[in-house]
Formats: structure tokens, sequence, C-alpha cells
């Protein structure tokens, strides 16, 4: 019986050549092979693609092993969720109509059995990052978006896939190191803990895999105990998270198996 929830984050697809891209869809395609039996649910929560932008009548060219494979299980009875992240916040109506995804392009709370699950891509998120936060803004706006729709999708397409690869490219692997009480979704958390009741904050976002309690004693004295999760990344880590309605493990995908 399928009653297990799964959440993966930052596939990239595309990213940074056609032939790493296209190995690391179809290890995500025998992710999605070992867990069909038992998956019910599927958050895919953020940057599954490197890059994306939808017109009108076009999509980005790609990708169609994995998408097909989403569809498939979608018409077999999977609740497929995907929300936008920082490399692919243009996602509107294509994989609603295409794969029957829901959409996300905001934070959500959710309750899955007794638990109850804050679930976000992370970026722009907690203190700081005031120049990420301005440009989201900016990307965003509806006013902008059709702006950028009148470039041709040659120019329009190309262009921005080639500011998302200098993104990236720009990172290195300190950027992703866990901070520790630095860390701005850490600190994200915290704040919402000091009105609201989560058990389990899920983030993508930072590419590196961490799970760790977290307490926090409000302003009235009351205690309060979390669970703080980064889905790490399917970049170097192939990582996931499953909930089996009682209890949330993270673990990494052995694809050799």
């Amino acid at each position: 019986m399928k009653e297990n929830t799964y959440f993966i984050s930052d596939i990239h697809l595309g990213a940074p050549t056609i032939a790493e891209s296209q190995s690391r869809e179809r290890k995500v395609i025998r992710f999605l092979d070992t867990i069909e039996s038992d998956c019910k649910t599927l958050y895919i929560v953020g940057d599954l693609f490197d890059f994306w932008f939808e017109y009108k009548h076009v999509v980005p060219r790609g990708h169609s092993r994995l998408l097909g494979r989403l569809a498939q299980l979608v018409d077999n009875g999977l609740d497929l969720h995907v929300f936008t992240g920082n490399h692919d916040l243009w996602i509107s109506d294509y994989l609603v109509e295409e794969l029957g995804a829901t959409i996300h392009h905001q934070p959500i709370e959710v309750t899955l059995g007794s638990k109850r699950f804050y679930i976000a891509h992370g970026d722009g998120l907690g203190p700081g990052d005031v120049k990420y936060k301005f440009l989201k803004r900016v990307f965003t706006n509806k006013v902008c978006q059709w702006l950028y729709q009148r470039l041709h999708p040659n120019f329009g397409v190309g262009f921005a896939a080639k500011m998302s690869r200098a993104s990236r490219d720009s990172q290195t692997e300190d950027d992703h190191k866990f901070l520790g009480t630095k860390e701005r979704l850490l600190k994200h958390s915290l704040a919402i803990l000091e009105n609201v009741n989560i058990d389990y904050f899920i983030y993508g976002h930072r590419h590196h895999l961490k799970d760790i309690p977290l307490q926090h004693t409000r302003k009235n004295s009351t205690n309060i105990e979390s669970r703080y999760v980064v889905l790490g990344d399917w970049i170097s880590i192939d990582s996931f998270a499953k909930w089996n309605g009682s209890d949330l493990k993270t673990d990494t995908f052995n694809s050799s198996k």
C-alpha cells in the first residue's frame, strides 16, 4: 500500500552539461523506480531545473525522460508537489497541465499524519541577503515577466540560462557548508517557532544534508521542540527524506544496488 511521503531537492536538470544532466536524470529515474511501490506523495523542494522559463507556447528543451516518468507516476496515482527555487522560479502552469503537479511558489505548512511540516526551498528566507531578495522581487514581478516574454526564446532562454550557470559557477564548496547558528534558514525556523508549532522544517537550496533537533524557548518561557532538515542535492549527495507517517528519516540513494 502506498502511504509514504518523500522529499528531494536541487536536481538542477540542465547543468553543467547535457551529458552530465542526462546521467543525473537517469539516476533520479532509478530512484523513482525504487520508491514507486510505496510512495504516495512526492515533494520536489525547488531547483528541479538549473534554469526554466515558460513562454506561452515555448518551454526549454530537454529533460523528457524525467518529466515523462513523473507524468506516468502521477497517472498511476502519485500526488506530486513541485516548489520553485532560485534557479527555476519562472515555473508557471506547464507542469500543472502536462504532469498534473501542484506548484508552490511560497513556503507551505501542511499536516502529515499528526505532525506539522513547514516546507520551503529556502532562498531569500531569514535575515540578510538583501541583494537577492531585491532581485527576486524583480524576477517574480508579473510586469517584468511579461516584458521578458517579449524577447525571442532563442535569446531569452539562452541569456537566462547563461546567467543561471554563471551564478552557480561562482559558488564554491564553502558556500554550501553548514554554518551552525549563523544559518539564515535556522534563524528563520526559530523565528517561526516563536509563534507557531512546527514539528519538521524541510528545506532545499543549501546543497548539504542536515537533520538536527531544534529547540526554542519562547518569550513566555514555553519550550518548543522541532527538527530542522536540509535535503542536500542530486549533484553530489543523491539524498532524500522519507516520512512513513510517524517518523522522518534522511538517506542517500545508492544507484549501484
